[in-house]
């Protein structure tokens, strides 16, 4: 019983029925990783019925002294009971095939935690043993985003919520969010290849800010012709002249409430509730009044044009939604349209009976600090921290001798 290299259309079909799966193991992300130059296999390990138990999509390139390796999010698995043997005959494939080292990424869920970031399940400590008995080498447990990537999850279960339940299943804060964002005027436009430029800048404008590396507009050109119809490029967008409509129609119906109160209370000025209604509209008209001044310095800024506020890619499998890459404008922050586009992908999960939506990546810390964590508890999922980072090096001599020779190139 080996690892062997399956056909796209056997892959295909048993990672399609498992009950987990990552886009990363969809041979839609085959197909891109080709594009970017990787070589790829589809590996898989069979029981003694000849049944698959597990399957991966393993992906190479070329590195110094052999190639580099890596399972990321995988494998995909049917029975747990034989995940270390595919692991042990993983490490024979990569030796076979001239790997310096090979990486895995498990898609594993080692620890869920609640909304608030309370333990719910125990560490499942044997997938770690699995490995690292098997001279994996384990970055650890690790907060943040090792290698750019989130070993931190926050996700929500949607099989069980339909439509008109979806806004009522968020927080308190996050229901008066979306309500708010959605009286904006704010429309949400799939984009078209053509205008995935539209993506990038906000993507690129967002990286800048946060200072991380954005990917380049061609490997969202890729992402799109490698997913089709299982990915969408999402843009949030207002036209200012629209919201300055809305606006004013909506501070008349204020100001018309206040006319229709004044008048109930004309025989009585003095009451305590005449004035504590009275206060309160004048203190939205207030706020009205604020909101049209600035939709005018808008407007004189961006015209009748519709303008992107934010952007988001969400993935659709099978299995999960994943909402993977985004970006915004802090100049419209106000508008909230990131909530808008996270209720988006939610509404589309369950429109196409997809089980969970996965919101991706926090730092997995808990202590007020992660911005990301504060905004995606609003929707009110739980946590999942993904089993880490694990590394085999076939020849680890070899490895180190080379790994050696570079720090001394480095240092002349």
């Amino acid at each position: 019983m080996g690892v062997e290299i399956l056909s796209l259309e056997e892959y295909s079909e048993y990672v399609y029925n498992c009950a987990q799966r990552s886009f990363m193991q969809t041979p839609e992300m085959a197909e891109l990783l080709k594009k970017r130059g990787y070589t790829v296999e589809f590996v898989g390990l069979r029981n003694g019925e000849n049944r698959l138990t597990n399957a991966a999509i393993l992906y190479s390139k070329p590195m110094t002294g052999g190639l580099h390796m890596e399972i990321n999010s995988g494998p995909v698995s049917s029975d747990t009971r034989y995940l270390r043997p595919f692991y042990n005959n993983l490490r024979y494939h990569s030796k076979r095939k001239g790997a310096l080292e090979l990486i895995i990424k498990p898609y594993d869920d080692y620890h869920q935690l609640d909304n608030d970031g309370y333990q719910l399940i125990d560490p499942q400590e044997e997938y770690i043993i699995a490995l690292t008995t098997l001279d994996y080498k384990f970055d650890g447990l690790q907060t943040g985003y090792p290698g750019g990537e989130p070993d931190w999850h926050y996700v929500k279960e949607m099989s069980e919520i339909s439509q008109e339940e979806l806004l009522d299943t968020f927080t308190k804060n996050g229901k008066a969010t979306v309500k708010k964002a959605n009286t904006f005027g704010i429309k949400l436009k799939k984009l078209n290849r053509d205008e995935l430029h539209i993506f990038k800048e906000a993507t690129a404008a967002t990286s800048d800010r946060r200072e991380y590396t954005d990917k380049p507009l061609d490997y969202y050109q890729d992402f799109y012709d490698a997913f089709g119809d299982k990915a969408e490029f999402m843009a949030a967008t207002l036209n200012f002249k629209d919201y300055l409509h809305n606006l004013e129609r909506d501070k008349a119906k204020l100001e018309q409430q206040l006319t229709v109160l004044t008048d109930r209370y004309s025989n009585n000025p003095d009451s305590a509730k005449f004035h504590r209604q009275t206060k309160e509209l004048n203190h939205q008209i207030d706020t009205f009044n604020t909101r049209i001044s600035e939709a005018h310095g808008f407007i004189q800024k961006y015209g009748d044009q519709d303008q992107v506020l934010a952007v988001s890619l969400f993935v659709y499998t099978r299995q999960e939604v994943t909402y993977l890459f985004s970006g915004s404008y802090p100049e419209f922050n106000k508008f909230y349209a990131p909530a808008l586009l996270q209720e988006y992908g939610m509404r589309e999960a369950i429109r196409r009976k997809i089980p969970l939506y996965n919101f991706l990546g926090i730092m997995g810390v808990f202590d007020g600090s992660d911005s990301v964590l504060r905004f995606k508890q609003n929707f009110n999922g739980y946590i999942v921290r993904k089993t880490g980072t694990f590394r085999y090096y076939p020849n680890p001599i070899k490895y180190k001798a080379i790994q050696l020779i570079k720090k001394i190139l480095r240092r002349s």
